[in-house]
């Protein structure tokens, strides 16, 4: 900016000329966002479209990759450390930076479903529903965790008594139904794809979708600082996203093959896999819904990430999303 303003009116005007030339013959600067569980769970299923698509392109950002990551703290760090910090975190995630004294915000949400969760059992088991789990042992990938949250919300809904479930964190979902094969426990959490790879070793013992009511699961954050200094380019990461998911509902059958490519799954499986996701509307267009975002807190209270009740107003910033969607609620 200095130097800007030490040119002559004559020097500034042939530079804002040689400017919009390179613009012309340049295309935009290819950038790269972070996803949590890219690759590995469907929360990317909406970049992994507007990026085959190139609906990113035709909402003015060119997006040519996702920077994936375990989820958590690991999705945040690598969002904060990018040249476009823009991520889709799990709210947790979210709630635990921000109660850290980072400066981020939400900006729109991500998933709104949980049907993707299911707990499983051997085919022979005694156990017909989520009664029968009181004084049993299951297996969670770790405490605290989304599986762990998931879990404690169904037996509430059921009216079981936690404390009669023993669970047992196995260090991720493959682990956890290694335990269940040797009967070091009785049922096990999973998530699809996983669930559906593998569905002809285990008998499903219930879905979290059929159990509970929509919740706010992943949300997109950025920092205000860049929020405040590329705004369009914000705009253009939703809008593209959103495009991404009008999508996947227009034409799941298309969807399931870009998955498949992303996934490396057989074709069957990915169709599945999305088709499983449609009916619940699994993936929001960005609007936010306060009562959503509840519900997600109540269940991060259930494993003690949350101790109070959060004032969304500090936390949500709907200015970036399309003038449709910030009118929703």
């Amino acid at each position: 900016m200095t130097a800007w303003l030490g040119l002559t009116p004559f020097n500034r005007l042939a530079a804002v000329a040689a400017a919009a030339v390179l613009s012309l013959q340049a295309p935009a600067r290819a950038e790269e966002i972070s996803v949590t569980q890219w690759g590995a769970s469907l929360y990317g299923g909406p970049y992994a479209v507007a990026m085959e698509k190139g609906l990113f392109k035709q909402a003015g950002i060119d997006i040519t990759g996702i920077i994936g990551s375990g989820g958590g703290g690991t999705t945040v760090r690598n969002i904060l450390a990018s040249a476009t910090p823009y991520g889709e975190v799990a709210v947790s995630a979210a709630l635990a930076a921000k109660a850290q004294g980072l400066d981020l915000i939400i900006v729109n949400t991500g998933t709104r479903s949980v049907a993707e969760a299911s707990m499983v059992v051997m085919p022979n088991s005694e156990l017909k529903g989520v009664e029968d789990l009181a004084g049993k042992k299951v297996a969670i990938t770790s405490p605290k965790s989304v599986s762990e949250m998931l879990l404690l919300m169904v037996l509430r809904e059921k009216g079981v008594d936690q404390s009669k479930v023993q669970r047992v964190a196995a260090g991720g979902y493959v682990p956890a139904l290694t335990m269940l094969e040797q009967n070091a426990v009785v049922g096990s959490v999973l998530i699809e794809p996983l669930s559906i790879i593998r569905k002809d070793k285990y008998r499903t013992l219930y879905k979290a979708g059929d159990v509970l009511k929509p919740m706010t699961t992943s949300v997109g954050i950025t920092t205000r600082k860049y929020a405040q200094e590329n705004p369009e380019k914000l705009k253009a990461i939703i809008a593209g996203r959103r495009a991404g998911v009008q999508a996947i509902y227009k034409d799941p059958a298309e969807t399931a093959k870009i998955i498949e490519k992303l996934y490396k799954l057989d074709a069957p499986i990915a169709k599945e896999a999305v088709d499983n996701m449609i009916p619940p509307k699994m993936w929001s267009e960005g609007e936010f819904n306060v009562e959503e975002l509840n519900r997600m807190v109540e269940g991060l209270k259930l494993i003690g990430e949350v101790k109070s009740d959060v004032d969304w107003a500090t936390v949500l910033d709907k200015s970036y999303l399309p003038a449709d969607l910030q009118a929703k609620q």
